[in-house]
Formats: structure tokens, C-alpha cells, sequence
């Protein structure tokens, strides 16, 4: 049982980084966006929409890889699934963030490109956690 906690605490900065990674990834396409002058208020619910899929994909994707590696690690399924459910969570709302908080930024006259990347990375380390730790508390009687 101690063997699944420790498992538990090994796994928690992969899906807290790997939401950085993919928040900071989406906020440079939106500051970008920004500069040029490619984000406007005519195209920005389509590019709302294309960074939520992509999203969704990834966290689909990386959820099954680390939720394959989780059960092969700790041999149960419900351990793989707990950080699998907070992998997709995390990406997903890493892009929604990415998304968001340079646009909130920008708007109450601060420079995105200096700020963005600190808060994203706090939304999804946060966010992130309370995924895991969330879902793997609400999962305990099958993951000891």
C-alpha cells in the first residue's frame, strides 16, 4: 500500500508540468496572435475552439499514456485511470487558460508576454493537483 502512495506522489508533477508545458504552449500561439495581429474579435471563438480540441486530444492522448503507465507500474487499473482523469482535466484546461489569460491580461493593460506564462502555470499546477489528488481521493478504497 505505501508502494501505491509513493506511485501516487511520483506521478504528481507529471500531470502538473505537462499542464505548463501545454498552457505555455497555447498562450505563445495567443501572444503571437496578438502581436500580428491574427487573434480579432471576429476569428477568436474559432481559435477558442481549435485550442480546446487540441485540448482534448492531447489530453486524451498523454491521459492514455500515463494511465498505461501507471497501471503497469502499480498493477491497477484504477491508479492508471486516476492519472489518466487528471492528465486530460489538466491539458484541457491548460488550453482554455493558455487561451484566456493573455486576452484578460491584455485587456486590463498589462503586457501578455510578461505575465501570461506565471499565471497559466499556476492555473494548471493547481488545477492540476486538485484533479489528481481530487480524484484519487474519491478513489482511495480502490487504489490501497
Amino acid at each position: 500500500t505505501i508502494v501505491k502512495i509513493v506511485a501516487l506522489a511520483t506521478f504528481m508533477p507529471i500531470v502538473a508540468g505537462m499542464g505548463g508545458n501545454a498552457g505555455t504552449q497555447t498562450l505563445t500561439l495567443i501572444i503571437r496572435g496578438i502581436a500580428l495581429g491574427e487573434l480579432t474579435l471576429e476569428n477568436h471563438k474559432e481559435i477558442l475552439i481549435k485550442e480546446s480540441v487540441i485540448g482534448i486530444i492531447d489530453g486524451l492522448f498523454l491521459g492514455l499514456i500515463v494511465a498505461g503507465l501507471g497501471y503497469f507500474w502499480v498493477q491497477n487499473a484504477y491508479f492508471g485511470l486516476v492519472i489518466g482523469v487528471a492528465m486530460f482535466l489538466n491539458l484541457f484546461v491548460a488550453a482554455i487558460s493558455g487561451f484566456f489569460i493573455p486576452i484578460m491580461l491584455r485587456k486590463i493593460g498589462v503586457d501578455p508576454a510578461l505575465a501570461s506564462a506565471v499565471f497559466v502555470t499556476t492555473v494548471t499546477d493547481v488545477l492540476g493537483f486538485f484533479f489528481f489528488l481530487g480524484f484519487a481521493t474519491l478513489m482511495i478504497s480502490f487504489l490501497v
